[in-house]
């Protein structure tokens, strides 16, 4: 068995050959083409153990593999910096001014995905005989339907989008996780368990979660905004925001507040307030530079993961129409949960050309619904549940970052 260390090495090796393959040769956005190298590396390890029987190659890996536990990982290590990275750029006035359509979108967008989802993944799932119940269905309905932060993020650095339609992608991307993961809790609990929960509890979950959250991470913030103004060093003001993204966390997750809100929070505080007034221009620039890199390094180890987790994910032949069928029942669901925001909105205000095409494309699903889906506990459901959010996460980080540009260029800037 491979230790931390050693896994931990083998993950950054991989992730600087594959980066630099990237950039010397096949120059893809980078996240996208880590992604796809990590596939066509687990896919050669299939085929190199079909041609030559008995060599064990993708046994090794596999287990190599299973010994990183990705959603531990990620959400429990990973998400809380790459979430206080991205809101760090994020301009709190432009999403404040946005504030009714985030929102709108984070929560209601969330809860109209899901129970369309969840009625289209069961309904499909009984016309092609697949066994699956209508709760289960729902849980993956709450998995894949929240954007994920770190994918739409990356694939805003390589896109140019106007800055009030930009500023609503990534405001719902960083928000809509304290909703998704609520709803994701309860109906995993109903799924699991056959039970019913009382919406007063649901309720308290969500104040809890949500709120606390955001309580937390604005304390947090403010104090580390504070004690930045305090002096001016570099080092230690880069110290700081460390120590308050891990804190924060940690401190969220032992008080069962939702820790992507409470850094997201703190990023925006920091972000602005802090990059305004506690910061000087050295330290801007050294602190800026350190969380770029951090986001860099992590999302390209992160999406080299998802890669190679699909080395771990049972293939049925069965299962494939299935799973294919389920990524234009997602688009249908994401379509509509923002058409119904942002129309009702448009009646009082206007909105940029082409945003409603946009934002359905632009939702793009990433690492947090795959760690979602591997937390499932070993029931029927999960294969099905596991293997049709894989085929969603890899169509949309990569058919639809690859075509996100040419539709912003036709439907925005003509």
């Amino acid at each position: 068995m491979l230790s931390l260390f050693d896994i931990s090495a083998l993950l950054l090796v991989l992730s600087a050959l594959f980066g630099w393959v990237n950039v010397r040769f096949i120059r893809l956005p980078h996240t996208i083409g880590m992604l796809l190298m990590a596939l066509f590396a687990s896919l050669a390890i299939v085929a190199f153990d079909v041609v030559v029987p008995g060599s064990h190659v993708r046994e090794a890996f596999t287990e190599t593999i299973r010994q990183i536990d990705f959603f531990d990982t990620l959400m429990h290590g990973m998400l809380a910096f790459l979430l206080f990275a991205g809101a760090l750029h994020v301009d709190f006035g432009l999403l404040r001014s946005e504030r009714w359509a985030v929102g709108l979108m984070a929560s209601l967008g969330v809860l109209i995905s899901t129970v369309i989802i969840g009625f289209g993944f069961y309904f499909g799932a009984n016309l092609l005989g697949v066994d699956l119940s209508l709760p289960w269905a729902f849980v993956f309905g709450a998995l894949i339907s929240p954007t994920d932060p770190v994918a739409v993020l990356s694939l805003l650095k390589s896109v140019r989008v106007p800055e009030t339609l930009e500023v609503k992608i990534a405001g719902e991307s960083l928000f809509n996780d304290g909703v998704g993961i609520v709803v994701f809790t309860v109906l995993l609990a109903i799924a699991a368990g056959g039970g019913e929960i009382e919406p007063l509890h649901i309720g308290e979950i969500f104040l809890l979660e949500a709120g606390g959250g955001a309580l937390l991470g604005f304390v947090g913030g403010w104090i580390a905004v504070r004690l930045m103004q305090s002096i001016d060093h570099y080092p230690v003001e880069i110290l700081l925001s460390l120590a308050l993204v891990t804190g924060l966390y940690a401190a969220a997750l032992a008080l069962h507040m939702s820790g992507p809100i409470a850094v997201v929070v703190a990023g925006l505080l920091v972000g602005n307030r802090g990059q305004r007034t506690a910061m000087s221009e050295e330290t801007k620039t050294y602190l800026f530079h350190f969380w770029e890199v951090i986001d860099e390094l992590l999302n390209s180890v992160l999406f080299l993961l998802i890669g190679l987790e699909v080395l771990i994910v049972a293939t049925d032949p069965e299962l494939a129409l299935f799973a294919l069928a389920a990524i234009p029942l997602v688009l249908v669901a994401r379509f509509v949960s923002v058409f119904l925001p942002i129309t009702l909105l448009a009646l009082k205000r206007t909105f940029t050309s082409g945003s409603i095409a946009v934002l359905t494309w632009g939702g793009v699903r990433g690492g947090i619904s795959v760690a979602l889906a591997l937390s499932l506990p070993d029931v029927p459901a999960k294969q099905p549940i596991l293997l049709t959010t894989y085929a969603v996460v890899i169509f949309s980080i990569v058919v639809q970052g690859l075509t996100i540009r040419s539709l912003i260029r036709r439907v925005v800037f003509t």
